[in-house]
């Protein structure tokens, strides 16, 4: 039924004289059919003609790779001198979730802002590499990558003496004494690292998933019941989309690097203790004494937030700033709040430090 069909109709049979609804009365119920009339719609395109959603869009480069590795650099007018490295997390989910679409996308909003943006993407590790631990990601792959990163933007020419001139944390674990179920789930007492690792080699995608599903299971029945009332919404439907793609392309652990990252962080804290060594030299987070933000999430159940401002008390930062945010792991970093809330205060805070 179309829109001035529906106007006809609603005048003929609501139009009668002094018991005639109010104006704006009627103006809702033509809002609300009009609503359900595209819900239908979109439910049938869902259905029967699903689209790719077209997602990491942000025009970039790549300027290195290194075995599965990329790092790209994304077009901007560099009013910023200094460059922003991005590092997402490894393996778990693909790092598109940070330029999910042109109106909601984190790189794009920090180019737009004028920063020298670079995003590594660590790649999509298969059974070969199931010797990779966080040591060798730590100590031999993002340095390179940070070299890499000063050498292209030609920062390293004019200030070799600062490497690290500002650290971001994003909802980022650091106390996994407080992590929340993930962490009782890993725990020592009920979960035997070596032998999961040495039975299967690596994490499969499925388990990973499964594992992130467990920890909220209703949480497919409240996205898709929101899904329903928002589906006459072309644009939440478009945005649903691209969410949903990247929300079920989960990728594999390396074997070595779920076992290091359990036993070290999960079991044993060894991050927040000051107990960690990497390549040989003691990780102590007190050594950190450039400008820290940290930003965590009320609602976030993978990061909870008090493990994550742990980071806070631990540098040696004067400069240090921690913000607590509406939303979860992920909207805090992706979507309409994540645009709101977070992306601003994130490049507010570095750009006048940079």
């Amino acid at each position: 039924m179309g829109q001035e069909r529906f106007a006809d109709v609603v005048e003929r049979f609501t139009g009668v004289g002094a018991g005639e609804p109010p104006a704006e009365t009627v103006k809702r119920w033509h809002e609300e059919l009009e609503r359900g009339f595209r819900r239908l719609q979109n439910f049938h395109g869902l259905v029967t003609n699903p689209v790719e959603p077209r997602t990491g869009q942000t025009p970039r480069v790549e300027v290195y790779k290194r075995n599965k590795s990329r790092l790209y650099r994304y077009e901007s007018s560099r009013t910023h001198r200094i460059p922003v490295l991005f590092v997402p997390n490894l393996g778990i989910s693909r790092p598109y979730i940070f330029d999910l679409l042109p109106g909601g996308s984190f790189v794009e909003h920090m180019t737009r802002q004028g920063f020298d943006f670079y995003m590594l993407d660590w790649g999509v590790f298969g059974p070969e590499d199931n010797d990779l631990t966080v040591e060798d990601c730590v100590t031999r792959i993002l340095p390179r990558m940070a070299r890499r990163v000063l050498e292209t933007s030609s920062f390293v020419a004019t200030h070799p003496e600062v490497p690290v001139r500002n650290f971001v944390n994003m909802a980022g674990p650091i106390d996994f004494a407080k992590v929340g179920l993930f962490g009782l789930w890993l725990g020592k007492q009920n979960f035997n690292v070596d032998r999961f690792v040495d039975t299967l080699g690596s994490v499969p995608a499925d388990l990973v998933k499964a594992g992130f599903k467990l920890l909220k299971p209703t949480m497919d029945l409240s996205t898709n019941l929101n899904l329903w009332w928002n589906l006459w919404n072309d644009k939440y439907v478009e945005g649903f989309q691209a969410l949903s793609k990247w929300a079920n392309e989960y990728v594999a652990f390396p074997g070595e690097f779920f076992r290091q990252w359990v036993r070290d962080f999960y079991q044993d804290n060894k991050l927040y203790r000051g107990e960690l060594v990497m390549g040989g030299r003691p990780v102590r987070l007190e050594r950190i004494t450039c400008p820290v933000f940290v930003v965590g999430a009320k609602e976030d159940y993978i990061a909870p937030p008090e493990c994550v401002q742990a980071l806070i008390d631990a540098v040696g930062s004067r400069d240090k700033q921690y913000v607590e945010l509406p939303g979860g792991h992920i909207s805090l970093i992706a979507g309409r709040g994540a645009a709101v809330h977070c992306w601003p205060k994130v490049s507010g805070w570095l750009g006048t430090r940079s």
